[in-house]
Formats: C-alpha cells, structure tokens, sequence
C-alpha cells in the first residue's frame, strides 16, 4: 500500500520528504549504529536535498550512501553530471563525513554495474530517496523495465521520452546530447529498501503519477511496481497529483 500524500507546494513536499527521510536515518542509527540510504537527482530533488543536510541530529559519520544513477561516459565536471549535482548537494554540506559510492560510468560500465552490485549487497538500506519521469520510469529504468534481473545495478538504453525530459529540464542543450546509456540501479534493488520517499512534484509528471498509482503493475509503467512494497510514501503537489481519481 502506498501512503500517497499531496502537500501545498514543490517547498512543503520537499521538506516534508527530507523530515520524513531523517526520521529513517537516526532511528537506524540507534538501532544499529548506522544507516545506509540511496540519494537521488533531478530537479524533484531540490528542496528535499536542501532540507535532507540541513537536518538536525544526525551523524553523518555513520551513513553510507548510494546513489541511483549516471550517464555512460558522463565526466564529473559536465553540468549534467550527477555526481557533480550530489557533490554540490549533499557531500559538500555535510562536509564530507557521509561515506558515499556514486556511480562512475566515465569508462567500462559493465565493470562498474558490478563493482557497485557487490558493494551494495553488504548493505540493508533504510530509506531510498527517489523521484519518478515522466515516462514513468524509476530510476533510469525505462518502459519497459526489467522487473526481473537480481543483478543490482544494470547498463540501460535511455529512450526518447527520458531523454527530451533531461533536455527540457536545461542539463542539455539539444536532444542529441543527452547520452544514450546510464547506469541505473535496478528496480529489484530499488524494492529492497525499507522506505521508499518518492518526491514528484510538477503538471509534468500527472499522467506518470496516473499510471503508476492507478494502473496494473506493468512494465511499460516502471513506477507501478511500487504498488507492490510494503511502505512507500509518495509526495506529491496538486499539479502533479491533478489526474489522480
């Protein structure tokens, strides 16, 4: 069952996901003495970030993070890196103390998709912080999405849907420079998060949110498998929830 709540604005849903997301990291901490989350980008992610570094009484010092997603062949210092938007957001702020493996697809990605699958499976995640497109996707798992590999993160084809949402958000000047290739943490992986934040404020996203939430579990609506996890709060703005029933 999905906790889907709509708050009054892009500011209010992103404070409230980062309220609710710390809330996660320190009763993980006090019941084990650390906690492990996966951060994501995007424009849906502005204000929760903002708000996620910000928050009080935290030891970051005792929280491994990962991260969703990046485009192959994507260098650091491009504005459209990830990990240039997650340095920027969240590793700076904290002043490094968060342990942090991003994902870096600069060169042999298919080594890197299984560098970072061993790396995560030390892990129980406590809370995945996540958007969706406006394909539908979760993470950059595109229609139709693999909702079968174990493997925790994979090498995938962007479609155009994605691709023009990238380019329409300002990180490209044109669609043919938006890669074709990221790496994405898998769907499966995704699933095994204890809390799944999902922040999708914006018109844009209505229909996604339409068919995510009130459709079959389908792989050519990759966020419908949602409907399928034990505890997923989705937050939405009235925009973006304008084409629920």
């Amino acid at each position: 069952m999905v906790d889907v709540r709509i708050l009054s604005d892009k500011q209010t849903l992103g404070a409230t996901g980062a309220e609710l997301g710390a809330a996660a990291i320190r009763r993980a901490i006090v019941a084990n003495g650390k906690a492990s989350i996966i951060v994501a980008t995007g424009a849906s992610q502005f204000e929760l970030l903002q708000n996620l570094v910000a928050a009080p009484d935290i030891d970051w010092s005792r929280v491994t993070a990962f991260h969703l997603d990046e485009y192959v062949g994507m260098d650091i210092t491009h504005p459209a890196s990830f990990r240039k938007y997650l340095q920027e957001r969240f590793i700076v702020p904290l002043g490094g103390k968060v342990t942090f493996h991003p994902v870096n697809a600069e060169r042999d990605p298919q080594a890197k998709a299984k560098r970072l699958g061993a790396l995560i499976a030390d892990h129980d995640i406590d809370v995945c912080f996540a958007g969706i497109g406006e394909n539908c996707h979760l993470a950059f798992n595109d229609p139709p999405a693999d909702f079968d590999t174990d493997e925790p993160y994979i090498v995938v084809t962007l479609d155009e849907a994605c691709r023009k949402q990238q380019m329409g958000e300002g990180w490209f000047p044109s669609l043919e420079a938006v890669p074709q290739q990221a790496i994405s943490m898998s769907i499966r992986q995704i699933l095994k998060s204890r809390l799944i934040i999902l922040s999708v404020p914006d018109e844009r996203k209505a229909q996604a949110v339409r068919d995510a939430m009130e459709g079959a579990v389908d792989p050519r609506h990759p966020a419908s498998i949602i409907q399928t996890h034990p505890q997923t709060i989705m937050l939405l703005d009235p925009d973006s929830a304008s084409k629920l029933s």
